[in-house]
């Protein structure tokens, strides 16, 4: 009893757990507390617990996952040549625009989206301004598909036309090949709906001019540019291969520049290309997307894996997509806004939802992921570079493994989290954290910020519920 009263007497040190409900009455008694963030494990749904707790200890899905992850982490990315899409790009013909994110059509795409097709329409000679591209499109002539079910990746709208040059990723280890096309530049540029002269122009110049170039240069040098080896060595340097690729350009600008010198080509037709690539530090993006592209395609089709392989957006939809249910199975939910630093003038009112394929670098595990080994990113996307390690150390909660090809220093060089497990981020409630530019939802204004998001919940209970049906089915 004596010990009770001590106890009773005692200061109060109190625990809250989820909700915040009790703290305002403990503070206000000036009591300590201190209060534990907790959830119940997927939002408290009875269906999806269910489905979790036969799951838990499936021995072959944890064996599928290794598997996934091993192969991932294997693949070896070497930029080998620049083609037009149509020749290259499997599925790909005259008629077909691919775009970022999960199947969409006309109908549903937001402004930058329609702005980028109006736009390569008019590249492609199919159009001469906005109300021809539109009769066009919709007259049916025109067939959509995503990029990512073509061995392919674009950054914002993602658009990939049938003229434009794409960069060809091989991996060296599986023999798959990715594409993707190459950077614009900052400004007004197509991947953010800006259509206008100047617009096509540069594009037009990247395929009649840049692209040859780089093409005779890669043949010079011969064994192409090891993608691979660049980002490993960026991210060493600052980088995180997302949305800060300074050193990762530099880099592939020490690789390839000497054979753009070497070429018997006219002088100042190689000075713009070369100045071209020194003066776009996101060069690199449009080639460590292709590169991530090219090992999670090797990495499809893996029985029984719950590893993510795919995260893209359209601006409308975020759409994920499983190793073990294969390549064309989206599990989709509207994509949400994007929380971050706006450019001066402009409201989050302004932005558009969450766009483009390049979250297939988180998806390797790069990206958003590897941000606490990018301190200067937290300048783009705000935060603390303390919140940058904290989002990079919590990754590795909803992954299957450590990738030692992509080391992080400040993290003592521990491997990025690799291997996104649908079943991981159920169980946690830790959702997949994305670091990414903010377009406009007018076409054609650009970019408007930049900042982190997630993709929602609900794309991940799909995805499980699908894949309990598949087992459901017989196909274990």
């Amino acid at each position: 009893m004596n010990e009770m009263n001590k106890l009773l007497q005692s200061e109060v040190k109190a625990i809250n757990v989820g909700t915040r409900t009790f703290i305002d009455d403990l503070l206000l008694q000036e009591r300590s507390v201190i209060h534990v963030e907790w959830k119940p494990p997927a939002g408290g749904d009875t269906e999806i617990l269910r489905i979790l707790d036969e799951l838990e200890n499936d021995e072959r899905i944890r064996t599928a996952n290794e598997e996934t992850v091993r192969i991932m982490m294997s693949s070896h990315a070497v930029l080998v040549d620049i083609a037009p899409a149509k020749d290259v790009i499997p599925g790909m013909d005259e008629n077909m625009i691919l775009h970022a994110g999960p199947p969409i059509a006309w109908e549903r795409m937001c402004g930058p989206m329609r702005g980028a097709v109006i736009g390569a329409l008019i590249f492609e000679g199919r159009a001469e301004g906005e109300e021809d591209a539109v009769k066009l499109i919709e007259s049916g002539a025109i067939k959509f598909s995503p990029c990512n079910e073509h061995n392919a990746v674009g950054p914002m709208a993602g658009i990939i036309s049938p003229n434009m040059p794409v960069h060809i990723i091989e991996d060296k280890v599986h023999g798959n090949f990715a594409y993707c096309t190459v950077n614009e530049g900052l400004g007004k540029v197509l991947r953010y709906g800006a259509y206008d002269e100047s617009v096509i122009s540069r594009l037009t110049w990247i395929r009649e001019e840049f692209a040859p170039l780089l093409k005779k240069a890669l043949e010079l040098k011969g064994d192409g540019v090891d993608i691979k080896s660049i980002i490993s060595q960026a991210l060493h340097m600052g980088d995180e291969c997302h949305n800060r690729n300074k050193a990762s350009t530099s880099l592939f600008f020490r690789e390839i520049v000497p054979y753009f010198f070497k070429l018997n080509e006219d002088r100042e037709a190689v000075g713009r290309a070369v100045d071209f690539m020194r003066s776009n530090d996101h060069y690199f993006l449009n080639l460590s997307m292709p590169a991530c592209k090219a090992a999670t395609d090797a990495a499809s089709g893996i029985e029984h894996s719950t590893v993510v392989t795919t995260m893209a957006r359209n601006g409308v939809d975020f759409g994920i997509r499983v190793s073990g249910l294969g390549k064309n199975e989206w599990f989709t939910a509207p994509a949400d806004k994007i929380k971050g630093l706006l450019f001066p003038g402009f409201t989050e009112e302004d932005a558009n939802p969450d766009i483009g394929d390049s979250t297939i670098t988180e998806t390797m595990g790069i990206g958003g992921f590897a941000m606490g080994g990018s301190p200067a990113i937290v300048q783009f996307v705000g935060g603390t570079v303390a919140d940058a390690i904290a989002y990079s150390e919590k990754m590795f909660s909803i992954t299957t493994s450590e990738n030692t090809n992509f080391s992080i220093p400040t993290l003592d060089f521990r491997g990025s989290a690799i291997g996104i497990d649908i079943m991981k981020v159920l169980m946690t409630g830790t959702l997949p954290i994305i670091n990414t530019g903010m377009a406009h939802k007018v076409a054609g204004i650009g970019q408007v910020g930049a900042g982190l998001v997630s993709p929602p919940l609900e794309c991940f209970k799909a995805a499980l519920k699908g894949y309990a049906k598949k087992r459901g089915e017989g196909n274990e």
